[in-house]
Formats: structure tokens, C-alpha cells, sequence
């Protein structure tokens, strides 16, 4: 099964909203987990509501840390912003997303980038989904996109 870890600072917007995208795309087929390189230890409200909009409940979501999830060689690590405090992850593959932080930005600003890591976080799935990735059948092509965002 394919994974993918989706990290930013504090783990409250935006890694939590891609996660949420990936989980209703991923369709049970990836282990999918979002992580803060400095964790707010809530999810933001905003975040919530944005999700919402889209049909997506991120209320039983929590704010993880980078020690709280699985120790392991992740497939695809998706940075958003966390600079230096995301190295220290095992990834076979990484993709950097210059996704600003929509925390303090006026809702339609903040829909858009919504928008942005659906189209994003489709992308990846649907790339890897394409490719064939199923650990289960032996196959291990690239995951992740190759290019930044």
C-alpha cells in the first residue's frame, strides 16, 4: 500500500486539508497521514469549515507532531512550507508545494487555496494511480510528482 505523509508547521490547515483530499481520493488504497514540524495541537476551525464546504468532516482530525506518526520509509513526503524541520523524514520520494499558510487570509483567499491542494493532492493520487504503485502487487514506480509547486 502506498503512503504518503503531508507535512507544514503546525499541522492546523494545510497538511490537515490535503490529508483530507487524500483520504476521500485514496479510496482506502494508500496509508495516508499528516504531520506539523511544530504542532498547534488543534485543527483550525477555518480548516474545518473549508472542509466542509467541500463534503470532507475533518472534526475527529487531531494536530500530530513528526514524532507521532509511523516510524517508517514513506513513499511520497509532501512539504508545505516547514523548511529545515522536514529533512529529518525517510521518504523515498519528496515533493515540495509552496502552499502559502491560509491562517489570518480573507475566506476567499483561503477557498482558493483549498482549491489548490485538491487539485494538488488529485494529482498526486491519480499519478501514482496511474503508474500502477501497488506495493501488494510488487511494482514500486515513483509516487509522488516530480515537480514542485
Amino acid at each position: 500500500m502506498p503512503s504518503v505523509l503531508f507535512v507544514c508547521v503546525a499541522n492546523s490547515f494545510r497538511s490537515q486539508m490535503a490529508e483530507g483530499f487524500a483520504r476521500a481520493l485514496g479510496n482506502r488504497r494508500w496509508d495516508i497521514w499528516s504531520a506539523g514540524s511544530n504542532p498547534s495541537g488543534r485543527i483550525h476551525p477555518l480548516a474545518i469549515q473549508l472542509m466542509a464546504e467541500a463534503g470532507i468532516d475533518l472534526t475527529m482530525h487531531r494536530s500530530k507532531g513528526l514524532g507521532e506518526v509511523p516510524a517508517r520509509r514513506w513513499d511520497c513526503v509532501v512539504t508545505m512550507g516547514c523548511g529545515d524541520a522536514c529533512p529529518s523524514v525517510n521518504a523515498t520520494h519528496r515533493v515540495d508545494w509552496a502552499i502559502p499558510d491560509p491562517a489570518g487570509l480573507p475566506l476567499e483567499e483561503a477557498r482558493r487555496i483549498r482549491d489548490q491542494l485538491a487539485v494538488l493532492v488529485r494529482e498526486l493520487i491519480g499519478q501514482a494511480d496511474r503508474r500502477g504503485l501497488d506495493k501488494s502487487a510488487g511494482t514500486d514506480k515513483d509516487t509522488c510528482p516530480s515537480s514542485s509547486r
